[in-house]
């Protein structure tokens, strides 16, 4: 190989490990977009994930998904609703 090709070829492999490091790529990972929902109807919850920080999102999600087939809902971390249920999660898991 031509001392220019390598040189080719070092240059590619240095691009890919740039653009891999650049956190604007990190937000792109995140299940929801945009700050979420103050609240839902407690009646209409069935199932709660909370998904905290990590490499591929620096932001802590509640997830709700909603009983009847009407699909998922993304609280927003910092509303009422959100921190009673984190609390309350967080208490049925540390017992």
């Amino acid at each position: 190989m031509s001392v220019k090709g390598m040189a080719t070829v070092l240059a590619v492999i240095f691009c890919a490990a740039t653009i891999q490091s650049f956190p604007m790529f990190k937000a792109g990972r995140c299940l929801c977009i945009g700050p979420g929902v103050k609240a839902v109807k407690v009646a209409d919850i069935e199932k709660v994930a909370i998904i905290y920080p990590s490499n591929n999102c620096d932001k802590t999600e509640v997830i709700v998904t909603l009983k009847a087939r009407k699909g998922r809902r993304c609280l927003n971390p910092k509303s009422k609703q959100a921190n009673v249920i984190m609390k309350k999660i967080e208490r049925m898991n540390f017992l």
